[in-house]
């Protein structure tokens, strides 16, 4: 079982455009384009945020052990 080749990719173009017209196709390109240039900004916003978070919380570092001063007597 192969993929989608070049024939059936014809077919479904001219059923798009017989379906469509040939002036709604390019609003409905732009419309897609916008809506996944949205997506991707919303997308890069969150992963900019998450990363925020995750750069600010502290590194939680080994106590610290007081000096210990051995007098000898």
């Amino acid at each position: 079982m192969g993929g989608i080749g070049w024939t059936e990719l014809l077919v479904v173009f001219c059923l798009v455009l017989l379906l469509f017209g040939s002036k709604r196709i390019p609003e409905l390109a732009r419309t897609l384009g916008k809506a996944k240039k949205e997506f991707n900004k919303a997308k890069n916003e969150i992963l900019k945020e998450r990363d925020e978070l995750l750069s600010d919380t502290p590194v939680k570092a080994a106590p610290k052990k007081a000096p210990t001063t051995s007098k000898k007597k």
